[in-house]
């Protein structure tokens, strides 16, 4: 019967790893890999600059269940606690990252402008970006 138990087990790990979904930052080509600690800290505008590049961070609309994740992941932060910080550095003359509608806009902008960083479910890419960081549910 333990035997039958560990088979269960372990046949419903691999089936939720073959089906959690991945997802990626990315970037165009040019750019180089980034840790999880420089995404964040570029997601809050502590870091502008890499290698001389303006950096551009590009977030999924409010709302958006990836953008959740990505906030929870990534920034390890909730709804509430990135409206304050944002609330705090408007006053400090400094605003969010842009938000586009879908995944495919936010591919589309980070292939056509320099420095352009975004989040997309890793189904979503193709060879004309580069993926900086990826993380699975």
């Amino acid at each position: 019967m333990k035997a039958i138990t560990r088979a269960l087990i372990l046949c419903a790990i691999f089936y939720l790893q073959i089906n959690a979904d991945e997802y990626v930052v990315i970037s165009n080509k040019n750019a180089q890999i980034l840790s999880a600690e420089q995404i964040k800290a570029i997601y809050l505008k502590k870091l502008i600059i890499v290698n001389d590049i303006n950096i551009v961070p590009i977030n999924l609309d409010s709302g958006d269940q990836l953008r959740d994740k990505f906030n929870n992941e990534i920034l390890n932060m909730s709804v509430s606690r990135l409206q304050t910080h944002w609330t705090k550095q408007h006053y400090l003359g400094h605003r969010p990252p842009l938000s586009l509608k879908s995944q495919e806009s936010v591919k589309a902008f980070v292939k056509k402008v320099d420095g352009a960083i975004g989040y997309v479910n890793k189904k979503n890419i193709d060879d004309e970006v580069r993926v900086l960081y990826q993380w699975r549910d």
